[in-house]
């Protein structure tokens, strides 16, 4: 824990890593706790009616070591080097915390899902993970059914609702084990959780974490939450926890320190609902995705809940300056923008308890990770002003340790320059004399929309599936809520006449296999797909067709 520094020298020049030889995430966000103070409040599961459950972190350790039992009598277990995958494809909630904190003492790997992913989005990642178990609810037991003979390895499907669609009942299997477990004694460095994240080219892929990528995000959640923890401390966000954002920016640091964590299944997002919860519950520190801040900006009736929270933290893309000013107004703190991503996460934060962030900028690098400018193919750091590769020097315990069964596309993130070994993110930017970061964009094709990094790849494949669909090309295409809509360029087969209903089935065809936020917003067809002599789609061809046609749209006065 990082404790309140008098300036920025002191916060920098006083940090030192703390990762031991032997650590695992489970005993401690979980066990820690509930043998030192077993009735501490860990998490407050929220209904749809805004009515939460209080559960103490010996609630959690009970639940978790029953959980560890029940599956490893059902056949999960670590036998090898590497312990096996669990699939947990749950919203936010206390059986979601017991999973993670069950499969992580067994010294098995935990692989969040998404509860709004396809059948075949679904199917990729189990396969290629190859998946033992899965862990999820009665509306992911149905879409597991329909593919389940595709998935050998999986052999355990277990439904906290019940015994349904051929899974067995979660809790009463539970019930009927012994509340003691032993958790396995792992390394920092030992596998612990795979996030399967998109790229530009083919499916997504597993990025792999150790035990020690919770350890690696304390310093970046501390800081951009102006030093967490401090009494009171309550803490929400609206992001899945199936993403590393809801994942390891919340729900595991705040086991870390103790704090109450606020579960919430929202089916979907809506400003009042979140200002409500936000009130009811007495949240004081909060991670909203910039999409999230954008529509709660919308409600006209934000400033009379007279909010007070002591901090606000988001990430995913740069917020202007009359968004960060309302709220500062609405929530009574300034917003503390981060950067990361998957495979190397919270390495770039603001901390406005003791340097007033700068409009525009990321921020500075967190204590204890070395974050430069690089020439991505030399390695060489980059003179302040100077545009180049944001990258993060090797090791670093945020680090992931590779992807999943690709170590060609693992080396291909990497590069080696005179001081090392650095991480490239895919992204570009420059820093300043003093030390800020500013970003200026992918040098990849992944659309960044509404909080969530998407590639383009996925989307083509599912879109070629669909009959009448010959080529697809998918972009993103600027918009001011959500930073980019998705936009597909469709090239049609013969005997399929374009029309509006056509392009409403091909975004339905994708949204039912893969996921609500990856389906086309935007379908245009095309005469002819710009590819390159080799039969690749030239896609900044298209991006310049979405940007022309953002702009004229902005053009037109409203109605």
């Amino acid at each position: 824990m990082i404790e309140r520094p008098e300036s920025l020298s002191e916060l920098y020049g006083t940090f030192v890593w703390r990762v031991p030889e032997f650590y695992n995430i489970g005993v401690d966000i979980c066990d820690r706790w509930a043998e030192a103070d077993p009735d501490r409040l860990a998490i407050i599961d929220v209904d749809h009616d805004l009515v939460g459950r209080e559960y103490t972190f010996l609630d959690l350790k009970r639940r978790s070591n029953q959980l560890a039992n029940a599956l490893r009598r059902l056949g999960v277990r670590h036998d090898g080097d590497v312990g096996d995958r669990v699939g947990i494809l749950l919203p936010q909630g206390f059986e979601t915390a017991v999973s993670h904190v069950a499969v992580l003492k067994m010294g098995c790997i935990s692989i969040p899902l998404f509860t709004l992913f396809g059948e075949e989005a679904l199917l990729h990642r189990l396969r290629d993970s190859g998946a033992k178990a899965v862990i999820t609810n009665s509306e992911g037991a149905a879409k597991l059914a329909l593919i389940r003979d595709s998935l050998p390895d999986l052999t355990v499907v277990l439904c906290i609702d019940g015994a349904a669609h051929g899974a067995l009942d979660f809790h009463a299997l539970c019930d009927g084990e012994s509340a003691e477990f032993t958790p396995r004694s792992t390394r920092a460095d030992d596998p612990a959780i795979l996030i399967y994240t998109s790229g530009t080219t083919g499916n997504p892929k597993g990025a792999l974490h150790a035990h020690r990528v919770l350890l690696g995000h304390l310093p970046g959640v501390e800081v951009s939450h102006n030093f967490l923890p401090a009494p009171g401390d309550r803490l929400w966000t609206p992001a899945d926890w199936a993403w590393i954002g809801g994942l390891l920016d919340v729900l595991m640091p705040g086991l870390h320190h103790g704090i109450p964590v606020i579960a919430c299944r929202l089916p979907k997002f809506q400003a009042r609902t979140a200002f409500d919860l936000m009130k009811i519950f007495a949240v004081r520190n909060v991670f909203l995705p910039p999409t999230a801040l954008k529509i709660m900006k919308q409600f006209p009736e934000a400033r009379d809940y007279g909010l007070s929270l002591r901090s606000v933290a988001s990430g995913g893309e740069t917020l202007g300056t009359e968004l960060t000013q309302w709220a500062r107004e609405v929530f009574g703190t300034t917003i503390n923008e981060f950067y990361g991503q998957t495979e190397c996460n919270m390495v770039v934060s603001c901390c406005a308890a003791i340097d007033a962030p700068v409009p525009g900028s990321m921020g500075r690098a967190v204590p204890g990770h070395r974050v430069e400018i690089v020439d991505s193919l030399t390695g060489a750091v980059q003179a302040p002003e100077i545009e180049g590769a944001i990258a993060v020097l090797s090791p670093d315990p945020v680090m992931f340790l590779g992807y999943w069964n690709r170590p060609d596309a693992t080396a291909e993130k990497f590069v080696d320059g005179p001081e090392g070994r650095w991480l490239l993110t895919g992204d570009r930017g420059r820093k300043d004399a003093d030390g800020r970061f500013w970003f200026i964009g992918r040098d990849d094709d992944v659309i960044s929309s509404a909080g969530y990094r998407i590639g383009p790849s996925e989307i083509e494949d599912c879109l070629i599936a669909h009959p009448a669909v010959q080529f697809a090309g998918v972009v993103g295409k600027p918009d001011d809520l959500r930073g980019s809509v998705i936009a597909a360029y469709v090239v049609l087969n013969e005997g399929f006449p374009p029309s509006d209903a056509l392009a409403q089935q091909i975004a339905e065809h994708v949204k039912a296999r893969l996921a609500a936020h990856e389906y086309p917003r935007v379908v245009r067809f095309i005469d002819q797909m710009p590819m390159t002599t080799t039969g690749k789609i030239i896609r900044a061809r298209l991006r310049e067709m979405a940007e022309a046609e953002a702009i004229e749209e902005a053009r037109k006065p409203d109605p």
